[in-house]
């Protein structure tokens, strides 16, 4: 089972990234995501490594942006997978079975793809505009959420990221949406992992005793 909240790391240099992903374990984090984009990939194994030992030491998960064969190396947990990265299909071949692939998809046709390529997880979005990432695409919100999740039926997990809030978590499940891919609201306050956590696991609860009545 996939976490369903991810903290992806922010800071302004490898050494905040770090210190923020040890804070986000700290506060409860069960999975993040080492997204150090401009670092070299020697560097990067380097700074992998160390993110490794963190989140070994709180027994979180850890996935690597982008780099599938420092994920093998650092035996992190998988490997998110941008639209510009290498193919999941490729990826699979070379990482230990055990280890799971992400994908970024934007469009019912970006997550389409990535289904019949096996993810195990997609990240849809941006939800609303963010400043995390540069050149994003047009924002889908709640509206854009529920129209791809009403023609995908799919069982493999849709996570909403982009600029999300502890206060958008409610009406985002209603969606369809099973998890949260979570950067700047966390990296501002670390204390809402805690409460990210509790409402997506709140809600199963209730979709559960709304089952079993």
């Amino acid at each position: 089972m996939i976490p369903k909240l991810h903290y992806i790391s922010q800071g302004s240099s490898p050494k905040e990234h770090l210190e923020n992903i040890q804070k986000a374990c700290t506060s409860g984090a069960e999975l993040v995501q080492l997204r150090l984009n401009s670092s070299a990939e020697k560097k990067l194994l380097k700074f992998a490594a160390e993110a490794r030992e963190i989140t070994a030491h709180f027994q979180t998960r850890l996935i690597i942006n982008d780099n599938y064969k420092v994920a093998k190396e650092v035996k992190a947990d998988g490997v998110h997978l941008g639209k510009t990265d290498s193919c999941p299909t490729v990826a699979r071949k070379h990482l230990y079975t055990w280890q799971f692939i992400g994908g970024t998809a934007n469009t019912l046709q970006d997550c389409q793809a990535l289904i019949e390529k096996e993810v195990d997880y997609i990240s849809l979005g941006p939800f609303r505009f963010t400043e995390t990432k540069d050149n994003l695409p047009p924002a889908l919100g709640l509206n854009g959420y529920a129209a791809i999740i009403d023609v995908l039926n799919t069982e493999t997990p849709i996570l909403g990221v982009g600029g999300i809030t502890t206060d958008d978590v409610a009406a985002i499940l209603e969606t369809g949406i099973s998890g949260l891919a979570v950067s700047g609201t966390i990296t501002r306050d670390f204390n809402t992992i805690r409460t990210f956590n509790q409402l997506l696991k709140a809600s199963i609860t209730e979709e559960q005793r709304y089952t079993f009545e």
